[in-house]
């Protein structure tokens, strides 16, 4: 019969220990208002249309500026070109003047020797006249492999381009997470605090001092691994850009929604690695029409003129047309027909990889596109969760209606759906960057 007293005796502790818990308590509802007033995850991305742009702009142009690799491209460009000019001027004419200056000396029996200096020069003179188009089919051939080698410096520089800006929005990625964690480790620390002060008024509750203490580690632990994932991609960015990165996160607008996908087809054809397989395609058609020209008739006009002095005086010269007709030669046909298959090749390798491309950005459409829903309905379950998780909170301080496990658990689920919807939020605008390269590129983007 004296049972009923124990029990009033505990209610009076937990009561008591709920007044002396409540100034911690008050600090974890105050925390809720300032979640509620910097977002609840839903709204924990910058983003502006003017600033964040110029800032990834000004970032992949330095990158760009600074990588050894599109200065080796851009040389071998250059070279390409001087080919190209060396080419397109070789049907002009070519002069040489030679000559030997030292001591002759011509002995023939029964005549006095013929000893002394003697100098001599020669100046010749050539100059093709025809020669079936062969020299115009290299030089359109140069001229279509400096084309391509232009566009692969292009090339080069929309990579490292979507590679900037894959780091950006990874280290974007990863901030706002730790932001989210940070805060999920702050309430932890609350709930800690109000736990520490019940338990000392009620022994019997240790260990939920001991859950929510372990919670508060795991989330502590998860925004240290997130810090150190912000730092190493930060390592990387710097090895593009330099030391010079971005205060914030903020991303330009054209990333948080999907392209139009028939007009991104339409540019795969423009982008600089189809050029570039183009006009590779056209510089083995050239190539295979001036192996065919060169076996043509080769007709040229010679003028050539030589002076003697010293020994033997006497001058020489020579005025005419040169040629050459093949009559033949039995890997000619050989020869025509590779040139002509490694054409038809490049055309084929060219239409493989815009069909590819094309299909791609397909590919990457659908993932951006379910990355896009994903974030959209993760933000009705974020909101729902926050309200769940206020609730349960209320109801554990409201005397213990709801237990210490049901409060960790609507904390956690609430905090694991914030970093999916950052996840699913970033996760659509990297398809979104590489769907830019697909098509003309991620720097006519930024522009």
């Amino acid at each position: 019969m004296n049972r009923p007293l124990p029990r009033l005796t505990r209610l009076c502790g937990v009561l008591a220990a709920a007044c002396l818990a409540w100034p911690a308590m008050a600090r974890c509802l105050d925390e809720e208002t300032i979640e509620s007033r910097i977002g609840t995850g839903v709204e924990a991305v910058p983003t502006e249309s003017a600033g964040p742009r110029m800032n990834i702009q000004g970032l992949v142009r330095e990158a760009v500026r600074r990588n050894h690799g599109i200065g080796a491209a851009k040389l071998l460009a250059e070279a390409a070109a001087d080919d190209a000019k060396e080419a397109d001027v070789a049907g002009r004419p070519i002069a040489n003047l030679g000559g030997t200056v030292g001591r002759s000396g011509l002995m023939t029996p029964g005549y006095p020797d013929q000893t002394g200096n003697q100098g001599r020069a020669t100046l010749s003179l050539t100059m093709p006249l025809y020669d079936g188009g062969r020299i115009n089919r290299l030089a359109e051939w140069r001229g279509q492999l400096a084309e391509a080698a232009r566009l692969g410096e292009l090339s080069a520089e929309e990579q490292i381009g979507l590679q900037t800006v894959s780091l950006v929005l990874e280290r974007g990625r990863y901030r706002v997470q730790a932001q989210v964690y940070q805060q999920f480790a702050r309430k932890m620390s609350c709930l800690v605090q109000a736990l520490e002060t019940i338990v000392s008024a009620d022994k019997g509750r240790a260990s939920e001092l001991v859950q929510a203490r372990k919670t508060q580690q795991q989330a502590e632990l998860a925004r240290v691994q997130t810090v150190s994932a912000v730092k190493q991609i930060e390592v990387r960015l710097r090895r593009f850009v330099g030391d010079a990165l971005p205060a914030d996160d903020a991303i330009p607008n054209g990333l948080l929604g999907l392209p139009d996908l028939p007009a991104l087809i339409a540019e795969a054809e423009r982008s600089s690695e189809i050029a570039q397989l183009s006009a590779q395609a056209e510089a083995s058609d050239r190539y295979a029409s001036a192996v065919v020209a060169g076996q043509r008739p080769q007709v040229g006009v010679s003028v050539t003129g030589s002076k003697i002095k010293g020994v033997d005086n006497q001058s020489s010269y020579f005025a005419g047309l040169t040629f050459n007709i093949p009559l033949y030669n039995a890997g000619n046909d050989y020869s025509a027909s590779a040139a002509r298959k490694r054409a038809d090749a490049a055309r084929l390798q060219r239409a493989e990889a815009l069909e590819s491309r094309k299909f791609r950005m397909a590919e990457v459409y659908e993932q951006a596109a379910s990355s896009f829903d994903r974030a959209r309905r993760t933000v009705e379950v974020v909101r729902d969760s926050n309200q769940v998780r206020n609730f349960t909170l209320q109801q554990w301080q409201q005397l213990g209606r709801r237990s210490l496990f049901d409060v960790m658990s609507s904390e956690s689920e609430h905090y694991n759906l914030r970093i999916a919807y950052v996840n699913a939020l970033y996760d659509g605008q990297q398809a979104t960057a590489l769907m830019w390269s697909l098509g003309l590129g991620v720097l006519s983007r930024l522009q």
